[in-house]
């Protein structure tokens, strides 16, 4: 009998093809926040003498990885926006500052459609943080 060779998508279980990566200077401190913030599950970490080498980590159904990086390293530490939509934003707002995050601009309904607040991490990282109110994209 030949053994049957299971086919690997070029794609991890769980992920799209589109995955922001964040490169922060303290993995601990990011992974902890996203878990006070968001109530992330604990992440898929490896680590190399002590430094976070690759963290993947799903927040709110959508996968998201990132290193810690050497701040005197080939790859420095970079920020993202990420724009995310959850069911509540004020709730998820007020547990992002009680995390630890800095308020770009408090929660407020936009004129295109959405409820939403905006929030930098303990890292720099910038979160909008929105609730759609309205159909924007009903084409899509």
């Amino acid at each position: 009998m030949q053994s049957e060779t299971k086919k690997i998508s070029h794609i991890p279980n769980g992920f799209t093809a589109v995955t922001p990566y964040f490169q922060v200077a303290d993995g601990e401190r990011f992974l902890q926040f996203l878990k006070d913030a968001f109530g992330c599950d604990d992440p898929d970490v490896h680590r190399e003498d002590g430094t976070i080498r690759h963290f993947a980590v799903k927040v709110y159904g959508a996968m998201i990885e990132g290193s810690q990086v050497a701040l005197d390293g080939e790859y420095p530490p970079n920020t993202l926006a990420i724009h995310l939509y959850v069911k509540d934003s004020d709730e998820v707002y007020a547990k992002s500052i009680a995390a630890g995050g800095e308020s770009i601009h408090e929660v407020a309904d936009m004129p295109y459609g959405e409820r939403s607040g905006a929030v930098k991490d303990p890292c720099g990282n910038h979160w909008y943080i929105a609730t759609q109110k309205v159909d924007m994209y009903p084409e899509h």
